[in-house]
């Protein structure tokens, strides 16, 4: 007998699923897939340049002698957690920690390290414990990073957003927008932001804006959630500012971390650091703790020897991040004045195109004098051959809809000439025309 095969009706999904959050990030990889020659401005990958498949032969074995001569296993551990599921908070923790100590002056207890599968599940696990009811919402700065309100929306979390000015964000506004969202009824649990080359706007904040936000923070009881994906990637040598978590002394940030930009994203490794105290019925613990509870019923653990690859190339470092990326750290510098040369030569005198440049990091937004659709995107690629990010994905401001975003981390220089050619034709060709 033939049966009527099942089709679910999409209302009867959650949701989140037909967000724009998520068809966004669709679409985008869609369009690239469909057009793979277009030189494409869109994806903030790290370069390619220094991969070699034989790096994860040596880094492995690196890690094995690791796990042998320093901390004193016997062959039939080494299989053990290379093989098996392993701890759920993570195996490289200790290696995670000694690094943060070394490259950025965080000092923490390695069992405040969560590793996570990459940054995007340790940011999901922190908003997923931080709601614990219908009036708690989280605080982003606008624009941001599409993973957050994508993974909000998936917990049905609300996202309030605080704008950002030309030059960043300003505490006492953050303040402010505090108060409006309790002065609504809304209980806000914490602040995500990227303080450092923010994506995807660029921005940085001074260390004393920093400090302020930790005041703004602890005066205001929330947290601070701190995603430093591009922290060591700044165009000209000099102090880094600290980070947030860095001059955190009352424990008021959780500091997320990415190990794709820095290491690869081919092992998918991420971390959190959450050595806030949690209280109550069961008795004290970390947040990590907490955090290692929700993991467990989602991915069980991040894979060993995922961990171990990085673990290894931690380890050949000296623990230091910093040292293992000075090659792409030049390279990143270089694609990113070439963008920001390449911009002001076609576009200086250009009326309605304007930006701003970042002292780093991968992106550059780019104000345009026309809509800057998803139609558009497609039609750049048709036509011109050249990808671009809607800020509209990121932002729903009305500047944004005339706004888009370039990356230029995975191209040369070359590539990054030729698409700001192709891109100032389809620029030419739409702001010689009058648009609403």
């Amino acid at each position: 007998m033939t049966r009527t095969a099942v089709a679910l009706d999409r209302a009867d999904l959650h949701a989140s699923l037909a967000d724009p959050a998520l068809v966004s990030m669709t679409f985008l990889n869609e369009i690239a897939g469909r057009f793979p020659e277009a030189v494409s401005f869109a994806p903030g990958r790290p370069t390619e340049d220094f991969f070699d498949p034989s790096d994860l032969h040596r880094y492995l074995d690196t890690y094995i002698r690791h796990l042998t001569a320093d901390k004193g296993y016997d062959a039939a551990g080494v299989r053990r957690e290379l093989f098996q599921y392993g701890r759920t908070k993570g195996v490289v923790h200790e290696l995670i920690a000694r690094h943060l100590e070394r490259d950025e002056g965080i000092v923490c207890d390695p069992e405040a390290v969560l590793v996570t599968v990459g940054a995007q599940e340790a940011l999901w696990l922190v908003l997923r414990a931080l709601k614990a009811g219908p009036r708690d919402v989280v605080l982003a700065l606008d624009p941001t990073y599409v993973g957050l309100t994508g993974a909000a929306r998936l917990l049905d979390l609300p996202v309030r957003s605080v704008s950002e000015g030309p030059r960043g964000v300003r505490p006492e506004q953050v303040r402010e927008r505090i108060r409006e969202v309790r002065a609504a009824g809304e209980r806000p649990r914490a602040l995500y932001l990227v303080p450092d080359f923010s994506n995807p706007s660029g921005h940085s904040l001074s260390t004393g804006t920093r400090r302020e936000l930790l005041e703004v923070a602890e005066q205001e009881d929330v947290l601070l959630l701190e995603d430093n994906p591009y922290g060591y990637f700044r165009v000209e040598d000099g102090s880094r500012p600290p980070t947030l978590k860095a001059l955190d002394t009352g424990q008021r940030v959780v500091y997320l971390g990415s190990l794709s930009k820095t290491c690869f994203p081919g092992a998918r490794v991420g971390f959190a650091v959450a050595d806030q105290r949690v209280t109550g019925a069961g008795g004290p613990a970390l947040l990590a703790d907490e955090l290692a509870r929700a993991k467990s019923m989602l991915t069980v653990n991040t894979p060993p020897v995922a961990q171990a690859l990085v673990g290894g190339m931690l380890l050949e470092h000296g623990g230091s991040l910093l040292e293992a990326n000075r090659r792409q750290i030049g390279v990143y510098r270089r694609n990113l004045r070439c963008l920001l040369q390449g911009l002001q030569r076609r576009f200086d005198r250009m009326p309605g195109v304007r930006w701003i440049a970042p002292e780093g990091g991968f992106f550059v937004v780019l104000d345009v004098p026309f809509p800057v659709t998803d139609a558009l995107v497609e039609e750049a690629a048709v036509r011109h051959g050249v990808l671009f990010t809607p800020m509209r994905h990121f932002s729903d401001q009305d500047r944004a809809g005339r706004q888009l975003r370039l990356s230029c981390s995975s191209l040369d220089p070359a590539r990054i000439e030729d698409g700001l050619d192709r891109l100032a034709a389809l620029i030419d060709e739409h702001g010689a025309a009058p648009h609403g």
